[in-house]
């Protein structure tokens, strides 16, 4: 039981450590890239994202309003197909179930013209497994940070890290571990229109 944990604690901090670095030579490039002033489109928005939760992993897809107040606030639902790692019948299993979250986007401002730094939080609603879970339905809260690498005025490629807090634990799997709760970490590619 203390090696899992033990092994758990060193894979967040490899996460970690490994989003840092990417952000870190992101910003590298980009400082030295051309230094002409970029103009974000500020209009609608979609994406896609790989998205990692605690231990579970997602692939998702968003979508974002027009920015107002001056383009420092947007709103932002997101869905996601996530995949729970579980051990049933003295074998891991990935079991599917999704999420879907509705969030508040605050801009902090632009680095080099090409990075836009953001904050976001909100709403997360789980719909559990059948095979780990015996609710349907479980609500909660997120809250992150996230950089957007422009590559052009409409898209851009983007990386956020921040945390969950729902509560949820799956009450048929021995131990009744919790699941969607603590570290989240996404990242993916989104366009915008004028």
């Amino acid at each position: 039981m203390l090696g899992n944990k033990l092994m758990y604690i060193i894979m967040i901090k490899n996460k970690i450590s490994l989003l840092l670095t990417i952000t870190l030579i992101a910003f590298h490039l980009i400082s030295n890239a051309q230094k002409s002033e970029m103009v974000p489109n500020y209009g609608f928005g979609f994406g896609f994202s790989v998205t990692q939760i605690q231990k579970d992993f997602g692939l998702g897809l968003n979508i974002i309003s027009p920015y107002f107040a001056n383009h420092k606030i947007a709103l932002r639902i997101k869905g996601n197909m996530m995949f729970n790692e579980n051990i049933q019948e003295s074998s891991t299993t990935w079991t599917p179930y999704s999420n879907v979250s509705l969030g508040i986007i605050g801009v902090g401002g632009m680095v080099g013209g090409n990075v836009r730094l953001y904050g976001e939080g909100g709403m997360i609603g789980l719909f559990p497994s059948k095979e780990f879970s015996d609710k349907e339905f479980v609500m909660g809260g997120y809250g992150q940070l996230g950089f957007e690498f422009f590559l052009s005025n409409g898209c851009n490629y983007f990386i956020e890290i921040g945390g969950v807090g729902t509560g949820a634990n799956a009450e048929k799997i021995e131990n009744k571990p919790f699941y969607s709760n603590g570290l989240l970490v996404g990242a993916g590619f989104r366009m915008f229109m004028k």
